[in-house]
């Protein structure tokens, strides 16, 4: 009688952590979808911003001196 009631804790135990486990698990899947819904919006902003860049550009190449401040 005593070996089954440690197995039936023993049992029990596994089955609270599992269900620990699971919603931990739950928990990530939603961090990482939202994580990524995040990295698709920045990626969409960073490409629209290089495009913006990329169209305000003038045709000729800037000399790195031209982006020296004043005070140099």
């Amino acid at each position: 009688m005593n070996r089954e009631s440690d197995m039936d804790s023993r049992i029990t135990e596994l089955e609270i952590k599992l269900a620990y486990t699971e919603d931990v698990v739950d928990e990530l899947n939603r961090t990482v979808f939202r994580q990524q819904q995040q990295i698709d919006l920045l990626a969409t902003q960073l490409k629209a911003l290089r495009e913006q860049v990329q169209a305000d550009a003038p045709a000729e190449q800037r000399s790195l001196r031209d982006e020296l401040p004043p005070h140099y």
